[in-house]
């Protein structure tokens, strides 16, 4: 342990220390709690503008240790589980709401070229057969 002349601990070492005795004397469930309490005084504190910039940095923190395989995984797995915890109505409500949002921030030149790109990877795939 680093100490300084007067035997004082550092800031970093009774975090650490704290963190330590902390966690054994809690267990799965106090965490859950008090990240679900941080969470919600979070909410109040904070707008959506603050949540887009977090994710955005975390993101990009992200992406920079990763690579494309990372997120196939975690997409095929997040997939999987939400797979198992939902029903047909769900996905069609999610459909709608997607369709819908995607119809607010596009017009007809954005569908004209997507159409353009899905009929040129299907021309590509059926000469490949």
């Amino acid at each position: 342990m680093s100490k300084d002349n007067n035997k004082k601990m550092t800031l970093e070492e009774a975090g650490r220390k704290g963190g330590e005795a902390t966690s054994k004397n809690h267990d799965k469930e106090f965490y859950q709690e008090i990240g679900r309490k941080g969470g919600e005084a979070t909410s109040e504190n904070h707008d959506k503008e603050f949540y887009q910039e977090i994710g955005q940095k975390g993101g990009e923190a992200t992406s920079e240790n990763h690579d494309k395989e990372f997120y196939q995984e975690i997409g095929q797995k997040g997939g999987e589980a939400t797979s198992e915890n939902h029903d047909k109505e769900f996905y069609q409500e999610i459909g709608q709401k997607g369709g819908e949002a995607t119809s607010e921030n596009h017009d007809k030149e954005f569908y004209q070229e997507i159409g353009e790109k899905g009929g040129e990877s299907r021309r590509k795939q059926n000469d490949n057969d």
